[in-house]
């Protein structure tokens, strides 16, 4: 799992080489801290398939402005540059890798 921020994103999201699914997130957001663990196991399951990455919200404000994010945690799925599938709110485990698996 790797953290981004507005100066880093267009290179470690919009240009990497594979999927990225990036966690748009903020230290205060209850379902966003309940969803870390399964993103964290999600990165490590799926390492060889998608780079999974954080962005924190309220210190780098740019960014989730840019992709209309209005609520928060809200996972988007970037392939070459472009937002492919989006999710709004804490998903159970087994949904969240089965949208994940679906988006690939």
């Amino acid at each position: 799992m790797k953290t981004v921020t507005d100066s880093s994103f267009e290179a470690e999201v919009l240009q990497a080489a594979g999927p990225v699914l990036v966690d748009f997130w903020a230290e205060w957001c209850g379902p966003c801290r309940q969803l870390a663990p399964t993103l964290e196991e999600l990165a490590r399951d799926k390492a060889e398939q998608i780079t999974v990455a954080k962005i924190n919200i309220d210190e780098n404000p740019a960014t989730p402005g840019k992709y209309g994010v209005r609520g928060i945690p809200t996972l988007m799925i970037f392939k070459n540059g472009a937002v492919t599938a989006t999710k709004v709110g804490a998903l159970p485990k087994s949904k969240l890798f089965e949208w994940v698996e679906s988006s690939l």
